[in-house]
């Protein structure tokens, strides 16, 4: 996989978690430096950890389903683009209160949330058989910088962003899994 990719990758990822960024920064009155960092460190963090377990299931199964793993692949990454197009057409997400983005058990819960589409990109990362420490390692620290940039983005301009992320992300998904299901297919050709 290329770096292009594995970035794309990263920034599609991050986008659920900078939407909860730019929340946090409309809804943080009196924003602090260690308020920003706790968020962006959090959403970074399982992001770069949740590939990881993603890809040590992966390759437990990739033996049983070698020969049609592309077709998993392009199925993990299309169902999670859709599955980000819809959360973000159906509804705007609603922001929580400045209290409970400073809460560090909301926090955990959020960072799980959203990261879960990055453990099947993991799983991806194991069917296609890409190594996935440095491109964990990138999503994890892209993620860091887009919540960053997403709290700061909040703070000051947050309702202009509301929605619209998560169709880019998803749509980012759906064409990198096109793009494996493609090359492997061309390559049987």
């Amino acid at each position: 996989m290329t770096l292009l990719s594995i970035f794309l990758i990263a920034i599609a990822l991050s986008l659920d978690a900078f939407t909860v960024s730019m929340c946090s920064g409309m809804t943080i009155h009196d924003l602090r430096f260690r308020h920003i960092l706790k968020i962006s460190l959090c959403f970074g963090i399982f992001q770069a950890v949740m590939p990881l377990l993603g890809y040590l299931a992966g390759i437990r199964v990739h033996v049983w389903i070698e020969s049609f793993d592309h077709w998993v692949a392009f199925a993990l990454l299309l169902g999670v683009g859709i599955k980000m197009i819809w959360d973000s057409v159906k509804a705007d997400e609603a922001c929580h209160s400045e209290k409970e983005f400073l809460d560090t058990k909301l926090l955990l819960i959020l960072g799980v949330a959203t990261s879960i589409d990055a453990m099947a990109v993991g799983l991806a990362f194991a069917m296609s058989g890409s190594p996935i420490l440095i491109p964990s390692l990138i999503i994890g620290l892209v993620t860091f910088l887009i919540s960053f940039l997403g709290v700061l983005l909040g703070e000051r301009f947050g309702d202009l962003f509301k929605g619209h992320v998560g169709i880019v992300g998803g749509l980012i998904l759906i064409a990198i899994g096109s793009r494996i299901l493609y090359q492997h297919l061309m390559h049987l050709a």
